[in-house]
């Protein structure tokens, strides 16, 4: 009998943490005071709660927004191709937007939500990503702000999941390379 093989440890919970005070830091003095924080969901949510709290305590307590977009459904890969499950609730005409993801590999699905956004009339997107994987496209725009420099594994955890696994836990892991 095989015994089931978790993810392996990358990243504590602390350190989830400390990187995403970290990056409050670094993002609250390039915001407006009426930006409007965007998350993707679903794997955005975890990272867009815990930075939405650490920019408030850093006097940035922003509004709010959801666009739920689906690019990769049970796939390990992104299809090519985004959809938009559920968009906005709230006008963006005029104001700064703070797109938050938990992962940006290979930029498809930020870049469908920055376009989507401007086309809302947000006068300025800017993008923060938890994780910074390297880029399997070389024409991928970089995001304005990330948290952690991440390998090229399949990453767990904190948002991430696989097939729906995984997804909450508090800390990052990668599953076993094949």
């Amino acid at each position: 009998m095989t015994e089931a093989v978790g993810p392996e440890p990358l990243l504590s919970e602390s350190q989830v943490a400390d990187a995403v005070d970290g990056l409050a830091v670094r993002l609250a003095p390039r915001l407006a005071p009426d930006a409007v924080v965007v998350c993707l969901l679903t794997g955005g949510l975890w990272f867009a709660a815990d930075l939405t709290r650490a920019l408030a305590r850093r006097g940035r307590p922003l509004a709010f927004d959801a666009i739920w977009l689906t690019a990769y459904g049970d796939r390990t890969r992104h299809s090519g191709t985004t959809t938009v499950l559920a968009g906005l609730r709230r006008p963006v005409t005029g104001r700064q937007v703070l797109v938050v993801d938990d992962v940006l590999e290979s930029g498809l699905s930020l870049e469908a939500a920055r376009r989507l956004l401007l086309a809302a009339g947000a006068s300025e997107v800017l993008t923060a990503v938890f994780a910074l994987k390297p880029s399997p496209r070389p024409d991928r725009r970089p995001p304005d702000a990330f948290a952690w420099t991440a390998p090229d594994r399949f990453l767990v955890g904190y948002g991430m999941d696989a097939a729906g696994a995984y997804r909450t836990l508090p800390w990052i892991g990668a599953l076993p390379q094949a």
